[in-house]
């Protein structure tokens, strides 16, 4: 598959045949299972297999604009490569009614929660445990980890070009706050805290005021949200001009009992209401 794929990216899209989009429905079906991903952990790292990114813009280009009906009278108009996911209670997931959805071609794991209305593209993982609260977005290949939590307007954007970018990561056991915004290819840790409000990109600088530094850039940009890390809203003098603030996300410190206990009580008073 990974050498069609290949193939199939570097040709026209005039000359995709009805046997290639077999193949890219083939495709889609191994992503919706898991079997293949956009990124994935390795001992040395997050790598991002860029033949699985390429299968996806061929998706985009092989398609028509069709009419895809969603109740009377309701019509919504894509790609014919690029469906709605469906889901059956064989999925062992909750999907609770109010306008939630999802694009074919992501990964959404058992024991995943998603409240309305929220909104996962194509190439996403979203692992076990996990919940997408209301307004949440998980974007295109972004990858969220077991027992996350992405609460209410929690943006988390996606990176499908270019191909070799890593596209926004969130590990296991990580809080992300209400009306917060990762993109660009962030990393955040396992057990990470980001507070609600706060906005990471990779032109953001990060200031880590337990360290007393300014975090820094990987190649390509992005930056490495450390394990553990509780981080607000905060500013930084301009350097051409001290009497103005521009925004700078901060480290305030790393998570400890008191963290912890916080986010169990916010978890427990959720499982109630749920």
């Amino acid at each position: 598959m990974k050498s069609r794929i290949t193939m199939l990216f570097e040709s026209k899209p005039e000359s995709y045949s009805q046997a290639d989009r077999n193949l890219f429905a083939e495709f889609r079906e191994a992503l919706n299972q898991g079997l293949i991903r956009a990124c994935e952990p390795t001992e040395s790292g997050w790598q991002v297999n860029q033949w699985v990114k390429m299968g996806i813009l061929v998706g985009f280009r092989m398609g028509v604009l069709a009419e895809m009906p969603w109740g009377e009278n309701k019509l919504f108009i894509d790609k014919d490569t690029l469906p709605e996911k469906s889901f059956s209670l064989d999925d062992k997931l909750r999907i609770v009614p109010g306008g939630s959805s999802a694009r074919s071609g992501c990964y959404i794991a058992p024991g995943v929660t998603i409240m309305p209305p929220s909104y996962i593209n194509i190439g996403a993982w979203v692992d076990s445990g996990s919940m997408v609260d209301s307004h949440a977005l998980v974007g295109s290949c972004a990858q969220i980890g077991k027992n996350v939590h992405l609460s209410a307007g929690a943006m988390i954007g996606g990176v499908l070009e270019p191909i070799g970018s890593r596209p926004v990561v969130i590990e296991d056991d990580a809080f992300i706050g209400g009306n917060t915004g990762i993109y660009e290819g962030i990393l955040v840790k396992k057990r990470a805290v980001i507070a609600s409000g706060t906005i990471i990109t990779a032109s953001t600088p990060v200031y880590d005021s337990v360290n007393r530094e300014f975090l820094k850039s990987e190649p390509g940009g992005a930056f490495t949200i450390p394990d553990g890390a509780v981080m607000v809203p905060g500013s930084r003098q301009m350097k051409n001009d001290p009497s103005f603030q521009v925004y700078c996300p901060v480290i305030i410190k790393y998570r400890d009992s008191k963290t912890d206990n916080a986010l169990q009580l916010e978890q427990d008073l959720r499982a109630v209401l749920e």
